[in-house]
């Protein structure tokens, strides 16, 4: 389906890839930022779906979300923070390009599969850009970022005026650098 599916990322970095999923999992809900007609920001709620080697985006017939995404189809969308402040499995977010299912016959399967919606919706799987995982280590934000072009960088900032320090390279299949 597309270059830099799920399927993608989790065969380039699969430990990285299943704590962004179990993040994820941990609450049904989350927040899409789309582009207005304007190019204003529009941020709306949706449940997320990884199956198939896809980051799948569902949505209600005509809604605005979805036209936006017909419009321009970059996104960015952001797990839900749960309730309190700590979050202790981090924050993640994904930014990528909607490509919409439109044939008949795949969206009726997808319904199937998934217990889905039998009324009219708009399907959009993922092209992923970049996948961002913030977490907090002892007195370190720890900041791990992968992109198709770059694989897996982690940057570490301090409560101190010291610079981001980036942790060093590993050598692995998924990081073009390593």
């Amino acid at each position: 389906m597309t270059t830099n599916n799920w399927a993608a990322f989790e065969k380039a970095e699969p430990e990285f890839a299943e704590a962004v999923r179990a993040r994820f999992a941990q609450y049904p809900h989350h927040v899409l930022g789309t582009l207005r007609k304007d190019g204003s920001p529009r941020l709306a709620g949706l449940n997320v779906d990884i199956r198939g080697g896809e980051l799948w985006l569902g949505m209600m017939a005509g809604s605005m979300k979805a036209r936006d995404l017909q419009r321009d189809p970059r996104f960015a969308l952001h797990t839900n923070p749960g309730e309190g402040e700590t979050m202790p499995d981090g924050d993640v977010r994904i930014s990528g390009r909607a490509v919409e299912l439109v044939d008949p016959p795949e969206l009726h399967r997808y319904a199937e599969e998934t217990g889905g919606p039998s009324h009219p919706f708009h399907l959009f799987h993922a092209d992923l850009t970049e996948v961002v995982h913030i977490a907090v280590d002892g007195d370190d934000l720890v900041v791990r970022t992968w992109t198709p072009a770059h694989g897996l960088r982690t940057l570490r900032r301090g409560n101190d005026d010291e610079p981001p320090r980036e942790d060093p390279v590993e050598d692995t299949p998924g990081n073009p650098a390593g």
